[in-house]
């Protein structure tokens, strides 16, 4: 795997205006490297909630885009970072359901089942950062049984 040319940026968040231009590169970026209207749709819903999520409780942020191409099939991965409080217990705010009310009702768990791949790495006091890759032309991932 390894980066393709093309939209490959880094984007802040500390605004609602922000979560607006987070939302339009992805779509855009997604367009670019041939993802259908239901898988872009898919990577902007995540990407809203993850942008939000960073804004909210983190403070603010940014967001990376990196287009990737493994063997003939395109993917782009988000990396939303802060340096926020952190996530004291990553297991309950990964389950479904868990929800603070102010988002778009989905979370961090709702979030990972649109994408292929899904990464987060948090601790009090250190800050958040969350990965997601989707790939063209996929099966979405299989659900995790609880």
């Amino acid at each position: 795997m390894h980066t393709a040319a093309g939209s490959q940026a880094r984007l802040p968040i500390r605004s609602d205006m922000d979560l607006v231009w987070v939302r339009q590169h992805v779509r855009q970026a997604a367009a670019q490297l041939g993802f259908g209207l239901v898988d872009q749709t898919k990577l902007v819903t995540a990407a809203s909630e993850l942008a939000r999520n960073t804004l909210v409780y983190g403070g603010g942020g940014t967001m990376e885009t990196e287009p990737l191409v493994e063997g003939t099939t395109h993917g782009l991965r988000l990396t939303f970072s802060d340096d926020g409080p952190g996530i004291p217990d990553l297991e309950q705010a990964l389950s479904d359901g868990f929800t603070s009310g102010d988002g778009l009702g989905m979370g961090l768990g709702g979030a990972r089942r649109l994408v292929h791949e899904f990464g987060i790495e948090s601790a009090p006091g250190s800050g958040t950062t969350v990965r997601v890759t989707s790939w063209v032309g996929r099966p979405p991932r299989p659900r995790e049984e609880s």
